[in-house]
């Protein structure tokens, strides 16, 4: 499969780990700003809407260059461990369910969670720390997903089960079939990206902080989350919200580096493979 993956090294940056206490951290990683190309290139769109008779790659332009602030972003996906110790913490607008997962392990990544309850963990977290977290803006999660790359995955061309956890026995690009799990896997099991970051494609859908828009056009060139309104108020927004990364269940050209889905953020049910990761703003509040 070495074939198949175009360039991976490790990047040495800063990072820091947060004590969330008993012992649960929660490890932090330096995204250096910079500027990128987001979304997919009219001629590949092209190929793809042939190829899987689907129309919604479509969603992934125009591609536009984007300009990212410095930011931290979590290594991993938030686990079960993690979620546990935040959802004790005191409240901020909503109650959190301290096991809302169908998968169980204190090392799988929560899911079964919707955005608000994301929302709410961000909130939680900030005011226990003195840190400004959240959920990451759409372009910041692309960015961090790309690590540098122009691939379709941040490996290369193609993925395989080596590589990722997803719905294997289906092909990107003429790959052998894999293994197809079924199931949610421990997080960090698998090669991270060049900027230390692990499970950017599979495992669960990650929500971003972003409304849900139909292209690109028009869309923030700055890094920021591109809400429909100016209210500030997350607790109070009623709006599909952006996805990314694809999960254990979906076909791999949904769990590409450019690949956006949406979901009705304030519904999630039992077979909703969606969880989440943080980012933090450099500095404190």
């Amino acid at each position: 499969m070495t074939q198949l993956i175009t360039e991976r090294y490790q990047r040495k940056g800063l990072h820091f780990i947060e004590e969330l206490g008993n012992g649960v951290k929660l490890e932090m990683v330096l995204i250096k700003g910079g500027t990128f190309l987001m979304g997919t290139p009219d001629e590949e769109i092209e190929r793809l809407v042939k190829k899987f008779e689907k129309d919604y790659f479509r969603r992934e332009a125009p591609q536009h260059q984007v300009t990212v602030p410095n930011f931290f972003m979590g290594r991993y996906q938030v686990t079960q461990e993690q979620w546990r110790d935040v959802a004790a913490l005191p409240q901020v607008e909503r109650e959190l369910r301290p096991d809302p997962s169908r998968y169980k392990g204190d090392d799988l990544p929560v899911e079964c969670v919707s955005w608000y309850d994301a929302v709410e963990f961000c909130a939680r977290l900030s005011n226990h720390t003195g840190r400004r977290y959240s959920l990451p803006a759409e372009a910041e999660w692309e960015y961090a997903c790309r690590a540098g790359t122009t691939t379709p995955f941040h490996f290369g061309e193609s993925i395989s089960s080596d590589l990722a956890n997803y719905r294997a026995s289906y092909s990107f690009a003429n790959e052998p079939e894999g293994e197809y799990r079924e199931k949610t896997t421990p997080v960090g099991q698998f090669p991270p990206n060049a900027f230390g970051l692990y499970d950017m494609h599979g495992n669960v859908w990650e929500w971003c902080l972003d409304d849900y828009h139909e292209n690109y056009e028009d869309a923030p060139t700055d890094g920021s989350a591109w809400f429909d309104e100016e209210n500030d108020n997350l607790s109070q927004k009623q709006r599909n919200t952006l996805l990314r990364g694809g999960s254990w269940y979906v076909y791999p050209h949904d769990c590409r580096s450019a690949s956006r889905y949406y979901h009705d953020g304030s519904r999630v049910d039992y077979d909703d493979v969606i969880g989440f990761r943080v980012v933090c703003a450099v500095g404190r509040t």
